[in-house]
């Protein structure tokens, strides 16, 4: 079984970060079945709880994916969807904890970010301003530095879905915190299936952005190498959640084409400054059953490709605040690794080093650059190979080489 990080009640200008009760993931079990076609293992279920619920409940089908968006509703955090502030990390946080104040507040312009989410958010625009307005973030005006398309880039848009809306409204928002002078692109896939989100990523990497950000998943397949071409844009630094269902490996985190994000319980001191991070229990973590180990990853206990490469922070115990009125109906708290995935496309933006990256490998040759995670679990893995679901000195699976410290190391 395994629970969300609980760090001690902290309470300073604009932050306020509670204990709670242990949330239980509820792994399952595969059943096994025969050759040509065994079906995705069924990812572990987030059950109904007071305090915190996915945007996305359920087990996506085969094909489809399902958002990694979680939902503080209560438990001494303000309601889903006040009016007023409700707490949680803010721009100005973020930045200060993984040292890119001063760039944000000077590096970005003329690079653009791009989101791929599915179904449509009709309030993202009007969101995303209320937010950078609240936290005096340059103004992101419509159609030049904000620009909402379906995923042919025309404005067909898609059917509303609250959970991915909710997906969406934190998304464009983290990488608004990182890079306010960044530009945001944001493609709504028709539907949850990845032929969909594929189709919006390929046009995404059209569009002459850096990064592209992508906040979903699902089991892992034998399938999932049809999928892979869609991740596949050298030069542009692409972007995924791991999951958030604990130890156990999505799609398409797992892709070698692609930066694998896991997740933090991260704590700040009285100032804002990064205090510590440790391992979040539901960062998705571990060695993929049908993708091949990229050259640049070199650990010897999974023979194929570990995830993930990086981190950042996800706990929604030591969550975000974002502006979401279509979703959750207001200012909410937020965590998942959803967070961390946009957080690390406007790092690389900030570093203006894409067009020279090759997949996931840059980190992995500057972690002087990056704070090593050394501590924490997301669950249960064979003894030979702990470092799989448990923070280690170096590379581990749930945060990689580490999170950022600066933009250098991407």
């Amino acid at each position: 079984m395994l629970g969300f990080d609980h760090p001690p009640h902290v309470v300073r200008a604009g932050v306020s970060v509670l204990s709670a009760g242990a949330l239980v993931f509820v792994a399952l079990l595969t059943p096994a079945v025969a050759a040509p076609t065994p079906p995705s293992p069924p990812l572990p279920v987030l059950p109904s709880m007071p305090d915190v619920v996915p945007a996305c409940p359920g087990v996506p089908a085969e094909g489809f994916a399902r958002c990694h968006a979680l939902i503080r509703t209560g438990a001494g955090a303000r309601p889903s969807g006040s009016t007023a502030y409700a707490g949680g990390y803010t721009p100005s946080d973020l930045e200060s904890a993984y040292g890119v104040t001063s760039a944000a507040n000077s590096i970005g312009t003329g690079r653009t970010v791009a989101i791929v989410d599915a179904y449509h958010n009709p309030t993202a625009a009007q969101d995303l301003a209320g937010y950078r307005a609240y936290f005096n973030l340059p103004t992101c005006a419509p159609g030049t530095c904000f620009r909402q398309v379906d995923q042919t880039g025309g404005t067909n848009y898609p059917s509303v879905n609250a959970g991915w809306a909710s997906e969406i409204a934190l998304d464009v928002e983290m990488v608004s915190a990182i890079c306010p002078q960044c530009n945001i692109v944001l493609v709504e896939a028709n539907s949850a299936s990845y032929s969909d989100l594929g189709a919006a990523a390929n046009y995404a990497a059209s569009q002459g952005v850096v990064a592209i950000s992508n906040s979903y998943g699902g089991g892992e397949s034998i399938w999932e190498t049809s999928y892979e071409s869609a991740y596949n844009h050298p030069g542009i630094a692409v972007t995924v959640s791991s999951g958030d269902g604990g130890y156990g490996v999505e799609f398409p985190a797992a892709s070698r084409y692609v930066t694998a994000v896991g997740g933090t319980s991260l704590s700040l001191t009285a100032t804002g400054a990064r205090a510590s991070e440790t391992v979040w229990s539901g960062a998705g973590s571990g060695c993929s059953r049908y993708i091949p180990k990229p050259s640049w990853q070199k650990d010897s206990g999974c023979n194929n490709r570990t995830v993930a490469d990086v981190a950042a922070v996800a706990d929604p115990y030591t969550g975000v605040a974002v502006l979401d009125t279509t979703g959750s109906g207001g200012w909410t708290i937020f965590g998942g690794t959803s967070v961390a995935s946009p957080i690390i496309a406007a790092v690389y933006a900030l570093a203006g080093n894409t067009s020279s990256i090759s997949y996931g490998s840059y980190p992995y040759g500057h972690t002087s650059s990056l704070f090593d995670v050394t501590s924490g679990s997301d669950g249960n893995c064979r003894r030979s190979a702990l470092y799989l679901c448990t923070g280690v000195s170096g590379f581990d699976g749930p945060t990689g080489v580490g999170t950022p410290n600066g933009a250098s190391g991407f």
